[in-house]
Order: C-alpha cells, then sequence, then structure tokens
C-alpha cells in the first residue's frame, strides 16, 4: 500500500565504527516501532575493516581463527552469511517501515538490488542479478552484498557496495558463503570512481525506485 507521497531523511555520514552504525540503527528501529509515523531513514556511510556474519551463517567461511585474529568481528541479526567492510565500499542502511510499501521481504530484497543496478547503470555498466543469489552482480563478479532484518516490518541492516576500496581484506573470507564467484568493484571498469559520486547517484536512484522524497538530515525539521 504505497503512499503517494512519503518523506526519507538522508543520512549521510562518513566513516564511522560498525557497532556505532548498529547501535544508531537499533535505536532508529526501536523508536519507529514505539512511533510507526516517523519519518523513514537512509543512512550512507563507510566502516573501518570490519567483518561480519549474520544471525545462521557459519564461522567455515573464514579464513582465519576468529579467537586469535586481530580483526574486528561482529555476528549480527542481518540474514546472510560473512561479509567484509572497509572505506571506499559503500553501506546503506534503509530504515524503512514496509507498511507504507509493500509487506514482503522478497519484494524489498528486489527493489534493494535494482537500486545498485541503476546506480550502476549511471556509468554504463550492466549490473544483474543471478536467480537464488541475493546480490547484485557485474561482469560474473559480485559487487554489492544484501543483508537485512526486519522487526514488525520495519527494516535494518542493507547494502554493501563495492565502490574503489582495497578488496585484500576479502581474502581471508569466502564472500557471502559463494565460493565459486569473485566479489569485484567498480574501479575495475570506472577507474577514477568515487565514493561520493555513487553516493549522490545511489541517493537519488533510491528515491526513484522506492518513490520517496528524499531530506537531508538538516533540513528535517520542515517535514516533521
Amino acid at each position: 500500500m504505497l503512499q503517494s507521497k512519503r518523506y526519507c531523511v538522508l543520512d549521510n555520514q562518513k566513516i564511522v565504527k560498525y557497532s556505532e552504525a548498529w547501535e544508531y540503527q537499533r535505536s532508529l528501529v526501536a523508536q519507529r516501532i514505539d512511533n510507526p509515523e516517523l519519518n523513514d531513514v537512509l543512512i550512507l556511510l563507510e566502516h573501518p575493516p570490519v567483518y561480519t556474519l549474520g544471525t545462521g551463517s557459519t564461522e567455515n567461511f573464514l579464513k582465519f581463527d576468529p579467537q586469535t585474529s586481530n580483526f574486528e568481528i561482529h555476528r549480527t541479526e542481518r540474514g546472510g552469511e560473512v561479509t567484509y567492510h572497509c572505506p571506499d565500499q559503500l553501506v546503506g542502511y534503509p530504515i524503512i517501515n514496509l507498511r507504507y510499501y509493500q509487506q514482503d521481504l522478497h519484494w524489498y530484497l528486489r527493489q534493494l538490488e535494482s537500486v545498485i543496478i541503476n546506480t550502476v547503470a549511471n556509468y554504463g555498466l550492466q549490473a544483474y542479478r543471478i536467480p537464488e543469489l541475493t546480490g547484485v552482480w557485474l561482469a560474473g563478479k559480485k559487487i554489492a552484498a544484501i543483508g537485512i532484518k526486519v522487526r514488525r516490518w520495519i527494516t535494518m541492516h542493507g547494502f554493501a557496495l563495492n565502490v574503489c576500496p582495497d578488496m585484500s581484506g576479502f581474502q581471508r573470507i569466502v564472500p557471502c558463503g559463494i565460493a565459486d564467484k569473485p566479489v569485484g568493484s567498480l574501479k575495475e571498469f570506472v577507474p577514477d570512481i568515487t565514493v561520493d559520486r555513487v553516493r549522490t547517484d545511489l541517493a537519488k536512484v533510491f528515491a526513484e525506485v522506492f518513490q520517496v522524497e528524499l531530506v537531508e538530515l538538516a533540513d528535517i525539521d520542515r517535514v516533521k
């Protein structure tokens, strides 16, 4: 039941520790459970190097001992297997109430994939889905991972798009538990690409795909 007009607050941040962003998401979800009329939020940021595992993921996909390594690791409540975050990878955490859209998790995942695919199209690249594998692919490489959690139809966690990161951290895991397909980045296809450029383009595409009006955090008073 998509509203004809819905605002979404665009919360642009830079490099944020994973634990801080995680707690921030939880607080936003809790507020919206208490008050479902609050505006949706799209958080866009980057993380320092960190590995995260989904709620049911196995440590067999780690190529190091989590008990003895110095790598930062978090087991979260999102779906999916292990993934890696680092600077120059654009991470998006939509906090949206699916009651105002469609109460369908498959629909929501496909919408997130569409955001990535349509953003990448701005650079003359044709990204695509692979049936039964959540995420987005480009020239045989996975460029975006998606893992979500929904509580009372309010979403958290989201997507990670490899723009121009140091990809070496992926060598220590089996990304998303997929051993036979490599990960890649947009920089391989657009050498001068930057996170700031993609951040701007992706925000516009997100508004189009979800049919919302994005409002900068500084301007939120005008839509309260």
